[in-house]
């Protein structure tokens, strides 16, 4: 029996805001865009298992892509601005509500992860948040799923992992949890039928 609901941040319960991350990316960066996107899984992953500070790698990046682009305002305005999806947001209420944990699995590194906690509130929606540079290692590392069954308490077929990756989703069921992949795009009504069927949702 599914007792646990684990949502992922971006696609899932958050999104960028204005035209999305790569429309800002692309009006930044120009014609070195896609140059810094294929760079990007190397700056910032480091930071986003505790080690490391993006910020700065994004800076030393952006020296040599686009020098005129200030580091700060670009990585304010691309990486924190974000909004919650309020139509996942009423499901977390409502899965909750009806007596199941509802918990945050994201890859995230600290400063961001500092922003959703403090911004967005996330503390306060949900029972308990798991940050990928907190705990050390990142999905889709069915690592980072056990660690998760393993803080709380749990069996890990009780536990429901919704993720927009399909790389995430199957890392979470080779940890034995039970895992949809959904994005906020598909509709919150798919969601809806998706937990009911699980029994989190009547």
């Amino acid at each position: 029996m599914v007792r646990h609901l684990l949502l992922d941040a971006d696609g899932v319960l958050q999104r960028v805001g204005g035209n999305g991350w790569r429309a800002k990316v692309d009006a930044a960066l120009g014609e070195h865009a896609d140059a810094f996107v294929a760079d990007l899984r190397d700056l910032e992953g480091p930071a986003l298992v505790g080690s490391g500070d993006f910020p700065a790698a994004l800076g030393r990046a952006l020296a040599e892509y686009a020098p005129d682009v200030d580091p700060e305002r670009f990585y304010a305005g691309t990486w924190l601005d974000l909004e919650t999806v309020e139509e996942t947001v009423a499901v977390v209420e409502d899965v909750r509500r009806a007596g199941a944990g509802v918990h945050l699995v994201s890859n995230q590194h600290p400063r961001r992860a500092d922003h959703m906690r403090d911004v967005l509130g996330y503390d306060r929606l949900l029972d308990r948040s798991f940050y990928s540079c907190d705990l050390g290692v990142a999905k889709p590392d069915p690592a980072f799923f056990a660690r998760v069954v393993s803080e709380l308490g749990s069996d890990a077929g009780e536990l429901l992992v919704v993720d927009d990756s399909a790389a995430n989703v199957a890392g979470a069921r080779h940890a034995g949890l039970p895992a949809e992949q959904w994005h906020h795009d598909e509709g919150v009504d798919v969601l809806r039928a998706r937990l009911t069927g699980h029994g989190l949702l009547g």
